[in-house]
């Protein structure tokens, strides 16, 4: 589980309704259930009208792409990548179809097999390059839902606030009522507004950003798999993959210890 989500989730909420306790405030003036049935439901039901139910059905997975942590390990894929080159460049392509068939990255696996299949270079790019648009504007469309729902319960908030001010208004005969029914109208605008601003934009700026990054990666592994077919020297593959990697200082031992490593397997 990405932790980072989780707690700035929990982090946001703690701080508002701490916030609301240290001003001399109560827990149970923040709840509303009137409130949460207009905000909360309204804003489903606007998203629900905004997108087709095919659309609608990935969010469970949009949900846990936010959630989870990156199963592809950047730097660990590399190391991959030049040992099938090492391999490729002593007995084949063809030899990488037992490494290709067992992989279980399976955008890796099918430019793999492309690569052992004798796939035109040019073609094997082509594919790979629309299954990364693919794959992109999917997520896209994810965090468009939730980007929707962040502009909807803003709306849906104040909506549920002109409601109770319409129905404190209609009954002014008891006038030390008009404070807490006026506080407990506009429960609904903070709903919406925290919502919005706390759960829905939020995830829809981390599953871009997370896409970004795997966008990132699904890059890399083309050049990867490209570089490998063309038979280029492990050693130049690695430091060409090296560069869509995050800056990691490394040691001149290390380095030198790669660097033999490398000159050894090519």
């Amino acid at each position: 589980m990405d932790r980072t989500t989780a707690v700035g989730l929990a982090a946001g909420l703690l701080a508002l309704i701490g916030g609301f306790l240290l001003e001399g405030g109560h827990l149970e003036g923040l709840v509303e259930y009137t409130a949460l049935l207009i905000v909360f439901g309204g804003t489903f039901a606007a998203v629900t009208v905004s997108f087709p139910w095919t659309k609608l059905r990935g969010i469970p997975d949009a949900l846990r792409f936010a959630f989870r942590l990156e199963t592809r390990h950047p730097a660990e894929l590399v190391d991959q990548l030049v040992e099938m080159a090492t391999v490729a460049r002593r007995e084949g392509v063809l030899a990488l179809e037992r490494q290709a068939l067992d992989h279980p990255d399976p955008f890796l696996r099918s430019g793999l097999l492309m690569v052992v299949d004798g796939t035109d270079p040019e073609l094997t790019r082509q594919i790979m390059e629309l299954e990364m648009d693919a794959a992109e504007q999917h997520r896209q469309q994810q965090a468009a839902i939730f980007e929707a729902a962040g502009g909807y319960a803003p709306t849906m908030g104040i909506i549920g606030t002109v409601m109770g001010l319409i129905h404190v208004l209609g009954n002014l005969e008891d006038p030390g009522a008009l404070g807490p029914s006026i506080a407990v109208a506009f429960t609904a605008t903070l709903y919406g507004v925290a919502s919005a601003n706390i759960l829905y934009l939020p995830l829809a700026m981390k599953i871009k950003s997370r896409q970004e990054e795997q966008a990132l990666v699904l890059e890399m592994l083309v050049e990867g798999v490209l570089a490998v077919q063309a038979g280029h020297n492990p050693q130049l593959i690695r430091k060409k993959l090296s560069s869509y990697l995050p800056f990691q200082p490394e040691s001149p031992r290390s380095r030198g210890e790669r660097e033999d490593a490398d000159a050894a397997q090519a």
